[in-house]
């Protein structure tokens, strides 16, 4: 049985580190581990432009701890009103490293997001020109849309459409959710890839919902079914390029977590490595981990992998059930605190 892995060090593809205080309490569990990390940039204000990205990432480098060699990617939050030269000089410059799309309303701060998809048409077409990644919330929101669907009615009524209108476009649907979502990455691949968080490969909406409701489990896109986690767990661990490691950690507030109408995101950066492990250990994958977390990002992205190397160990240790957050005695819920947790980063 095998106790003890070496892998190439991870990438987080797709995290949300806040702003400010919060900013400071968990970028530290994502920097030791990870070497780069994609971060999301629904703030509050958004990251709009490039002057946004650039005061953003200095205070990203101002919270990393001493000492740290990690890197920030910024995104653009795109709007209806993004100018596509803004975009491309961000990206030049090397300010940018890719833009996101937030659907207007459907999730965290994304009220500023697309709401007429007719006007980011020159936006899409400058990226697909200069070779910039497009990244996707992919969910189509309305009324007449269930919430499990979302993933779905979004692929069949965008992302199926811009894959054929702009072939150049290299995309990403994040955070995938459904057996529909793991197909069409697959299908559309290597034009389309797809991240997969820890929570939709260990969890199902009976977690979530089926013994009184669980608000740490809260999410967009929600947990679904145990078919879906199950198409999820096959993709991830199959070693097929075109899925890779983005935790989606979303830290909260407390407060506003358990709220009754509460926020949906999950903080899972001190133990994600180690539920990766533990999924990849169940499926008898161990072999195909480093691809997934190490390698198949930065190939997509066209970036090198990184070159130094972590250590895991099959070691149980307790994860926290909280993080403190300075100021106003504000703190934010661990996703798994509380639980042992079978496997951690020892060197």
């Amino acid at each position: 049985m095998t106790t003890r892995i070496t892998i190439r060090r991870p990438d987080d593809w797709h995290l949300h580190v806040r702003d400010g205080e919060m900013l400071k309490a968990v970028l530290p569990y994502t920097a030791k581990e990870f070497g780069r990390a994609i971060l999301m940039p629904n703030l509050v204000p958004p990251v709009r432009t490039r002057e946004d990205a650039v005061a953003y990432r200095a205070r990203v480098m101002a919270a990393l701890p001493a000492g740290s060699r990690f890197t920030p990617l910024l995104a653009c939050y795109l709007t209806d009103e993004t100018d596509p030269d803004d975009v491309e000089r961000g990206f030049r410059d090397g300010v940018f490293t890719a833009v996101k799309l937030y659907p207007a309303n459907a999730t965290t701060n994304s009220a500023a997001g697309v709401s007429d998809y007719r006007k980011i048409t020159r936006v899409l077409e400058r990226l697909e020109k200069i070779g910039m990644p497009f990244l996707m919330h992919g969910e189509e929101v309305g009324a007449d849309i269930d919430i499990f669907d979302r993933e779905k009615v979004f692929i069949e009524r965008r992302l199926s459409k811009w894959v054929k209108e702009f072939p150049g476009l290299h995309m990403v649907l994040e955070h995938l959710s459904s057996k529909d979502g793991a197909d069409f990455v697959k299908s559309a691949a290597p034009q389309v890839g797809g991240t997969i968080t820890p929570y939709h490969l260990n969890l199902t909406r009976t977690d979530w919902l089926g013994a009184g409701l669980k608000p740490m489990m809260y999410a967009m896109p929600v947990i679904k079914t145990a078919c879906d986690r199950e198409a999820l767990r096959k993709a991830a661990t199959s070693g097929a390029a075109c899925y890779f490691l983005g935790t989606d950690s979303a830290p909260h507030p407390f407060a506003r977590k358990i709220a009754i109408n509460g926020v949906p995101g999950i903080f899972n950066a001190p133990v994600a490595l180690a539920t990766y492990a533990k999924v990849f250990e169940e499926e008898g994958a161990l072999d195909k981990l480093e691809a997934f977390t190490s390698l198949n990002g930065p190939k997509h992205y066209r970036l090198p992998p990184n070159e130094d190397k972590i250590v895991l160990e099959k070691s149980p240790w307790t994860a926290p059930v909280e993080i403190k957050v300075a100021g106003a005695d504000e703190r934010t819920l661990v996703y798994r605190g509380g639980e042992t947790i079978e496997w951690k980063v020892v060197e």
